[in-house]
């Protein structure tokens, strides 16, 4: 009896030790076993233009992969037919027959990949990527999700192509989780905006991990939070023609490259940014996806169009007008013994401000801005936006090359005045004549129009600095005085009928590959309609073949393109006539 009463004693022992003091463990780690989760991908936000239209989009895809381990206890059901024939077959060749015709694939092939080899298995066997929606449907009807799992995977897709392609970016896989993760333009700039954020699902599995779900097991779901969709102020159509335009001008000039802005006068937002030779970021087979925007990243001195800024210092300090008067030799030397010469020789030449800033004179522009004190010079170059970011968030951005006056030497403090000794990038170069048609008013370049959240609301960018340059009674002088730029000066392959047009050519010296100034950078900037500024258009060529002048083969892919623009933003003619200053006297 005693004996009995101690196996009694034991056994209830043991059981509040297993139900009372270890139960609780046992029971969690029971259904740690039998409990299985997945992420759940968030979509990624789309990038769209300023009208809505698509320029980056994530698409549903799954991903197909087979379990070794649970295969061979594969038997058909029923509902297991093909061509309303029964499958018999049971394990890897039953579900081969299954699953080859959904797949496209051959049943003995796909038998093999489902089979161990040598009695090692894989519990994660790739069978199919990039499957779409309506196969992982037939797959799910077929119920074998024991053995055959579908994950959701995203491919982003770009239906614009090459157009915009050096600013919309690409996306990468990141190694650490589920999502895509920008590698460059837009797409990396506004990766966290663009981003979701992932979910998961838990529920439980008879058998655990190689058993079949539960049906109304305990289960646990967290909806994946979708990115904010990105809208820019870029215009596909315009970004299209900006495309065309520089790929022509490479054919036609045999310029290295060309680089082509198109800028709002007034918001200063940025509609396009071409660079000849874009890639398609649906190709990720070229690695010149990854290079960037020439039009940000390239820096090259300013050239004569730099000399904008100079002509806008010299009005605003009350050092000249348009009509001031000058004596213009083809060479002229400084008090410090620097000499400088024209482009072209020619005698002795009467030109008023005006006059000098539409035949583009260095010695005419050296005189002027000599009295202009050095620190000022600096300053209106640093106002203008030069020597600092512009603010457009791209990777690779440059802010372009301006050191401080103090470390000028004798030579650069008179270089700066025509647009040497110091580099810009193109959109820093487009901006000076945005602020000048803008009434002087530089707002800092963007290229974001507003975000969507995943609640549907649009939520506007958020406002940006705006810096008085120089008066408006100096910015509209010196926009007159570019008018005759395009009229009877440097830029008259600029002019566009039906349409006043002010602008500067440029023609930049540049360091070439053995070290010495022997590339040339030739370019135009303009804006119109010049008695109603609207947009600005710059086009850049990089060692022209057929001839280095801006005015002669920049300036004609501008009227192209800013003609395009015009007519794409429904801009009406001009309806005043100029009346010039005069250039000579």
């Amino acid at each position: 009896m005693a004996v009995a009463l101690l196996v009694l004693l034991v056994f209830a022992g043991r059981l509040v030790y297993l139900q009372v003091v270890i139960g609780p463990s046992l029971a969690a780690s029971a259904e740690a076993t039998r409990t299985q989760s997945h992420v759940t991908l968030a979509h990624r936000g789309d990038i769209t233009d300023a009208d809505g239209v698509v320029l980056a989009t994530s698409i549903d895809r799954y991903t197909v992969s087979a379990d070794q381990a649970t295969i061979p206890d594969f038997v058909p059901s029923k509902r297991h037919t093909i061509d309303g024939k029964a499958v018999e077959e049971k394990g890897a060749v039953g579900l081969a027959k299954l699953l080859a015709p959904i797949l496209d694939r051959s049943a003995p092939e796909l038998a093999a990949e489902l089979s161990g080899t040598n009695g090692r298995v894989n519990r994660n066997v790739l069978l199919a990527k990039g499957v779409v929606p309506e196969v992982q449907r037939q797959i799910a009807e077929l119920g074998v999700s024991a053995y055959i799992g579908t994950r959701l995977t995203t491919t982003r897709t770009y239906p614009a192509g090459t157009t915009a392609g050096n600013i919309v970016g690409y996306v990468g896989e990141d190694e650490t989780t589920e999502n895509v993760i920008g590698r460059g333009g837009i797409e990396a700039a506004y990766d966290d905006l663009l981003t979701g954020t992932p979910g998961s699902e838990s529920f439980e599995r008879a058998g655990g991990a190689g058993g079949v779900r539960i049906p109304g097991s305990t289960q646990e779901t967290v909806e994946a939070v979708p990115g904010s969709s990105v809208a820019l102020t870029l215009v596909r159509d315009i970004g299209w023609k900006a495309q065309d335009a520089v790929d022509k001008a490479v054919a036609e000039t045999g310029a290295d490259y060309a680089i082509a802005v198109v800028q709002d006068v007034k918001t200063q937002e940025v509609l396009a940014l071409a660079d000849s030779g874009a890639i398609d970021p649906n190709d990720r087979s070229d690695a010149r996806v990854a290079d960037g925007s020439r039009a940000v990243k390239d820096v090259f001195a300013p050239g004569s169009t730099g000399k904008v800024i100079t002509m806008a210092a010299a009005i605003e300090e009350g050092l000249a007008t348009p009509a001031s008067q000058y004596e213009v030799n083809d060479t002229y030397t400084t008090a410090n013994g620097q000499s400088f010469r024209d482009s072209h020789s020619h005698a002795m030449e009467r030109m008023t401000l005006a006059g000098i800033l539409a035949q583009s004179s260095n010695t005419g522009t050296v005189m002027v801005g000599q009295d202009i004190p050095r620190q000022q010079r600096e300053d209106y170059l640093r106002k203008f936006g030069f020597g600092a970011k512009t603010g457009l968030g791209l990777p690779g951005e440059s802010a372009g090359i301006l050191g401080s006056s103090d470390g000028w030497d004798g030579r650069k403090e008179y270089e700066v005045l025509f647009g040497q000794g110091i580099a810009v990038n193109a959109v820093q170069a487009t901006s000076v004549f945005s602020t000048i048609a803008n009434g002087g008013v530089r707002v800092a370049p963007t290229l974001l129009k507003g975000t969507t959240g995943p609640d549907g609301v649009f939520v506007p960018a958020p406002v940006r600095e705006t810096t008085q340059v120089v008066s408006e009674s100096t910015a509209d002088q010196v926009l007159h005085m570019m008018e005759a730029v395009v009229e009877e000066g440097s830029g008259t392959e600029a002019a566009i009928e039906g349409y006043r047009v002010a602008g500067k050519t440029g023609t930049a010296e540049e360091v070439g590959a053995g070290g010495g100034l022997t590339d040339i950078m030739a370019s135009f900037i303009g804006v119109a309609p010049a008695d109603d500024p609207q947009y600005t258009v710059a086009v850049f060529l990089k060692n022209p073949r057929t001839n280095i002048f801006g005015g002669m083969v920049a300036a004609p892919v501008f009227k192209d393109l800013m003609s395009f623009t015009l007519q794409n933003r429904n801009v009406p003619p001009s309806s005043s006539v100029e009346a010039p200053y005069p250039t000579t006297w």
